[in-house]
Order: structure tokens, then sequence, then C-alpha cells
């Protein structure tokens, strides 16, 4: 092993390339991680978000994501916005946004996300998740996000009916 894949494995506890995970909207496999020159990290994932399958809204303290899509249409929330992506375009979110992606299309959208600062599956707070997970906290200030993501929802619902 390098030196270099050391200070990466040392430095970035949460994420080694080649890791996979399956969820209940699809998965992800981590393709890159390591540290910018500033020493900022930063952790590469493809993520498949299934037909019909939205990601829980959250937001992170720790880091900012740029979403870039690869294939597929998805749908995204980012604060009190909702816009779809299809093949090659691209949406940064800003660090302590409000978020989530979904598909509401019938074949599969696969995203390379990028994240930036420190990169972690536990920097997820979450305020509203289709498959029952704890979300947190809803407040005023977040209510037209949580309305864009219910909506997103009875849309992917209604189709699968």
């Amino acid at each position: 092993m390098s030196s270099t894949q050391t200070l990466v494995k040392s430095s970035l506890n949460s994420y080694r390339i080649g890791d996979t995970d399956q969820r209940p909207w699809g998965e992800y496999v981590v393709i890159n991680v390591g540290k910018e020159t500033s020493g900022e990290e930063y952790c590469e994932k493809e993520i498949t978000v299934n037909p019909g399958q939205i990601l829980s809204l959250q937001s992170h303290e720790l880091r900012r994501e740029r979403w870039t899509v690869l294939k597929g249409t998805l749908t995204v929330v980012s604060d009190d916005t909702r816009i779809d992506l299809t093949e090659g375009e691209s949406i940064d979110i800003p660090l302590g946004a409000i978020h989530c992606m979904s598909n509401r299309f019938d074949k599969p959208c696969v995203v390379h996300e990028r994240q930036m600062g420190t990169c972690s599956e536990e920097d997820i707070i979450r305020y509203a998740d289709a498959y029952g997970r704890a979300p947190g906290e809803t407040t005023p200030q977040i209510a037209k996000s949580v309305k864009h993501f219910n909506d997103i929802l009875a849309e992917i619902q209604k189709k699968s009916a």
C-alpha cells in the first residue's frame, strides 16, 4: 500500500474505494476517495436510484455535494426548489441545504455524487423518509422542502398504484 493510500485510509475512515451498499431506494458504489491539496476530503460515489424511489429529505453539517446525472432523469429537491435533471446535467448541494433525489420514472437513474468536506455516512440529518427511518424534527423553515418531498412521494405512489 502506498503512503497516499495509507493517508486516505486513515483519514477517510467512513469510505473506501469499492465499498457498496444496498438501500431501500437502490445502491451506491464508492469509486474514489482522497484529499485535495487544500486538505479537504472528497468522496465520489456512483448512485443508482431505482424507478419509483426517493431518498430521504436530509441535510449535512460537514459536507457539500455535487450531483451529475449519468443516465436517466433525476428529480431533485434543494431547499425550496424542485428541479428535474437529465443526462449530463449537474446541481450543487450547498452545506446545510435540505435536499433529496428521486427517480419518478420507469428506468434506473445513475448519478455521480462528489462529496466535499468531511465525508461520513453519520453526517445525515433526516427530515422526511419513505422507508421508516427516523426523520428529524420538521420546522417552518423547511416546510416547502417537506412539501416538495411529499408531493414527489405522492406522485410515485400514484404511478405505482
